[in-house]
């Protein structure tokens, strides 16, 4: 999509990253800096290493609009999940991007289990952290992280995503901690993101029935 436009110095686009649910709207909004008086063409251009881009770019479903000398719009309509992708909005003086995720699953299911009680008997235990109702393309926008007492913590194993019997993925994450920290009710904290999006759960000893 191309657009001819006024004054490009530097350019901006908002947001950097979105996270839709299928059917809904996107608007990206693109500033170009400043009225120069200089005619420019704005691109809208996207990218990404495998595109599938739903019902294609120069369907009606995109639209780009001015809202002013300086400031102007990408609007998807009713996105579809091959409109993932990295979008641009470019002059030739710049270029700035959006990275649009759209999930057909909506947010994931996180749960978080405590560890075993053959595990406790150890002087190392182990919590999991698990991700599931993930879609073939929502399953590479996962990103797991874990905090103990909201510090960040490094003793991470997270597996590969895992399909399951109903066509839908599961990611396990593992936390190794020491036994001890457990006994002293050390609260932890998996936190899953996706795109912008996230969820958290939190476990200690006291809030589980052993």
């Amino acid at each position: 999509i191309s657009y001819c436009v006024h004054g490009a110095i530097v350019l901006t686009q908002k947001p950097s990253i979105q996270t839709k649910t299928t059917g809904q709207e996107v608007t990206m909004e693109c500033n170009i800096g400043r009225y120069d008086g200089n005619s420019y063409v704005l691109r809208y251009r996207y990218s990404e290493s495998s595109p599938s881009y739903g019902t294609g770019f120069s369907s009606s479903r995109f639209n780009s609009k001015s809202t002013s000398e300086l400031d102007y719009q990408l609007i998807i309509k009713q996105v579809e999940s091959g409109d993932s992708a990295v979008y641009y909005c470019q002059t030739y003086d710049d270029t700035d991007r959006t990275k649009l995720i759209v999930t057909d699953l909506g947010t994931p299911a996180v749960t978080l289990f405590p560890p075993s009680t053959e595990d406790l008997k150890s002087s190392k235990t182990t919590l999991v952290c698990l991700t599931s109702n993930l879609s073939e393309r929502s399953k590479g926008f996962v990103d797991v992280s874990w905090t103990s007492n909201g510090q960040s913590v490094t003793d991470v194993s997270t597996s590969p995503a895992e399909q399951q019997p109903d066509k839908t993925f599961k990611i396990s994450s593992y936390l190794t901690i020491n036994t001890e920290e457990w006994d002293k009710d050390v609260l932890f904290t998996c936190k899953v993101s996706f795109g912008s999006k996230f969820s958290e759960k939190e476990i200690r000893k006291s809030s589980c029935r052993m």
